[in-house]
């Protein structure tokens, strides 16, 4: 993704207020159903806190680029029905939908099978909902991960993500605690502290969780270093089983991931390697291993989402969640693998970003080629009329989505090492 601007965050906290909005019972239509082809932001407003309205008739189409296997797609899939159940409208679910014009397709059964709001979860569907979005004015279409929202003109597309470097970052505090304790053991040195990253695609989403994790691990364990690893794919087991062993094996003391199957977190609990997963607890296959995982909680801006099109009220361009809207959390922490002390130190960070005063990107925290960063330009063709020579920089931190929802962090930064390159 391409350099932006910036602006500040909005805290407000996201209610779940559809409860008491139809007494109609939720009904999963064809959940799970695998097609045929085998296929500015303004930030966190939220939904009323009072029961909406009688309105609109809504019926939710959601496209996953997989299925439950893959934890990225599960953590949608669950806050869907999550989401629709409180708010008492029908869904349907379509999984295992390419990104490639199976997508258009899929949402064009959708509408056909009367949606009026439709979903979809990966960073390469977004064109194809823009697609859809201009042949179909009468339907909301949303995107997750998306960059485009803020530039098409288009009422009915929206792009939504969340501050998850914010949930990164508290995971590399668990992680720095972790290496800490090790350290302390004996098991090695303080300068062997080396952690071990299974990136999907070297793609600013990727950049800027694993560089969060990083600097939430620095700010434990100062002398940790971490080399990345590309599978160049969202979800492929036998890769991603293949790349955190090659990191384990390069003498990486703890692995953490933004890949969406159990392979890295299987491989640790055969070699015995400290894991940090994303989008979910994993400690059911990894007792042993498991720590703790940071993921977004998409039901506050599902039900945001669903209130917007029932009521009629406008829904933002770009949404960005945050700790504050629980749209950002960690899973319950595994004290059999996690060091002590580990919940009460995530407890006084996770107050400081609440309160405010922590920034996951402040630039004294860390270097590019040796020297402090003072500017980053956005870029003209992904800010549309913005212009170029704004940095993205400023109050001392690197404002990361704050102008558009999905991250635009892909600074490589002093300290991570790909080994690809």
């Amino acid at each position: 993704m391409k350099k932006i601007l910036a602006i500040a965050l909005c805290t407000i906290m996201v209610i779940g207020v559809l409860a008491g909005c139809t007494s109609q019972p939720a009904t999963n239509n064809n959940a799970d159903n695998t097609p045929a082809s085998n296929a500015p932001a303004t930030n966190d407003t939220p939904a009323n806190n009072t029961p909406a309205a009688e309105g609109k008739t809504v019926k939710v189409g959601f496209i996953t680029l997989h299925d439950e296997n893959s934890t990225y797609d599960k953590n949608f899939i669950d806050a869907a029905k999550a989401a629709c159940e409180t708010a008492g409208v029908e869904y349907i679910i379509k999984s295992n939908v390419p990104e490639g014009s199976e997508c258009f397709d899929t949402a064009e059964e959708l509408i056909d099978e009367g949606c009026n709001v439709i979903f979809a979860d990966s960073f390469g569907h977004e064109d194809f909902m823009i697609q859809a979005a201009k042949a179909h004015a009468d339907v909301m279409f949303c995107h997750a991960t998306g960059t485009k929202a803020h530039t098409t003109g288009l009422d009915n597309f929206h792009n939504a993500f969340a501050a998850i470097y914010e949930g990164r970052y508290l995971a590399g505090v668990a992680a720095g605690m972790k290496l800490n304790e090790m350290i302390a053991n004996g098991e090695f040195t303080a300068d062997e502290a080396k952690i071990g990253y299974v990136g999907a695609f070297p793609y600013a989403e990727v950049k800027s969780g694993y560089t969060s994790f990083f600097l939430g691990a620095r700010s434990i364990c100062p002398t940790a270093t971490m080399e990345v690893t590309f599978t160049n794919s969202w979800y492929d087991e036998a890769l991603e089983k293949e790349a955190a062993n090659k990191l384990i094996n390069r003498g990486c003391k703890l692995i953490s991931q933004h890949a969406d199957s159990m392979g890295a977190p299987t491989a640790c609990e055969t070699a015995g390697v400290p894991d940090v997963s994303y989008n979910g607890s994993t400690v059911a296959a990894c007792p042993n291993t498991f720590i703790i995982s940071s993921r977004i909680n998409w039901e506050p801006y599902f039900l945001h989402m669903i209130d917007c099109a029932r009521t009629g009220a406008a829904l933002e361009a770009d949404w960005t969640g945050t700790i504050a809207t629980s749209s950002v959390e960690l899973s319950e922490l595994n004290d059999a693998a996690a060091a002590a002390g580990t919940a009460e130190k995530i407890a006084e960070v996770k107050a400081q970003f609440e309160a405010g005063t922590l920034k996951v990107f402040a630039t004294d925290t860390f270097t590019v080629g040796g020297a402090t960063l003072t500017e980053y330009l956005a870029d003209v063709d992904d800010m549309g009329d913005f212009q170029p020579e704004t940095n993205v920089i400023s109050d001392g931190y690197f404002h990361e989505s704050e102008y558009r929802s999905a991250p635009y962090f892909d600074i490589d930064i002093d300290g991570i090492t790909n080994i690809d390159a």
